[in-house]
């Protein structure tokens, strides 16, 4: 099943193991490279938006810190200094390619509340209709629980279940699904497609191995409830080269797809 052939809106993710180096150092050969497919993407008629992880992190990366804190108001010191970095750098590699991006930075309180819920999706709609690429992250500078205890992964799912997206795609540091953890099980099978995310499923889901990163497969399939319920396919992929998102448009078994409830 080609999932990218029906899709005229797409939501990608991108977590911050995915971006970064393993000093915590923004990629930015990667961070191109992304830009470059999204920007294609958009050309080839897709509307197109982003939600990328990597402010801790690159908070971390430019101020020299080796590990990533775990004081909250450290954090969001990082978060603040990051985040200026990460769209800067966004802003460079998109505009190479003659792409608009604009920054929404989010937190669950904004899309709990219908007032402010409903303001998010006009400014969505209203950066799509000219043409320019939304790039979305919690507002770590000031949230608590999102740091603490969210990830991405969730956002992603509300913002596509919100925007009314076709297709979420997860790029991670993960090739997809497996019915066993692939690091200590030689036998573990990679799960192509998932229907019915059943406690089955569930079951097969791990903690989270990445340094720079907060969420694991639980809250992936947590993300991929809330997309597929939505009516909107999911891909979790192995985001180490971006261009992995021309193979979902070749149709390719790429990763693992959940399929939407429709």
């Amino acid at each position: 099943m080609n999932c990218f052939e029906n899709a005229k809106r797409v939501v990608v993710k991108v977590g911050s193991s995915t971006i970064t180096h393993e000093s915590g150092l923004l990629n930015l050969k990667k961070l191109d490279e992304l830009a470059r497919v999204l920007s294609d993407l958009d050309n080839a008629g897709h509307e197109v938006l982003l939600v990328s992880s990597g402010a801790i992190a690159a908070g971390c990366g430019k101020m020299g810190l080796e590990q990533k804190p775990k004081e909250l108001d450290e954090k969001q010191a990082m978060a603040a200094i990051g985040q200026c970095e990460l769209m800067y750098i966004y802003d460079k590699m998109f505009s190479q390619y003659s792409r608009k991006v604009a920054q929404l930075l989010i937190t669950k309180r904004d899309l709990d509340d219908e007032q402010l819920r409903s303001n998010a999706l006009n400014t969505l709609q209203v950066l799509l209709k000219y043409k320019t690429i939304p790039i979305i992250n919690e507002n770590d500078s000031v949230a608590i629980d999102e740091i603490v205890y969210g990830d991405n992964d969730t956002l992603s799912a509300i913002t596509a279940r919100l925007i009314r997206a076709d297709l979420l795609v997860l790029l991670s540091d993960i090739d997809g699904l497996y019915d066993a953890d692939p690091s200590k099980c030689p036998y573990a099978k990679k799960i192509d497609v998932v229907d019915t995310i059943d406690e089955t499923v569930m079951a097969m889901a791990g903690d989270s191995n990445s340094s720079v990163g907060t969420g694991g497969m639980v809250t992936k399939l947590q993300a991929a409830r809330i997309a597929t319920e939505a009516g909107c396919d999911m891909v979790i992929a192995n985001g180490k080269d971006p261009s992995i998102l021309y193979d979902l448009v070749e149709g390719k078994k790429i990763g693992t797809l959940f399929k939407a409830r429709r």
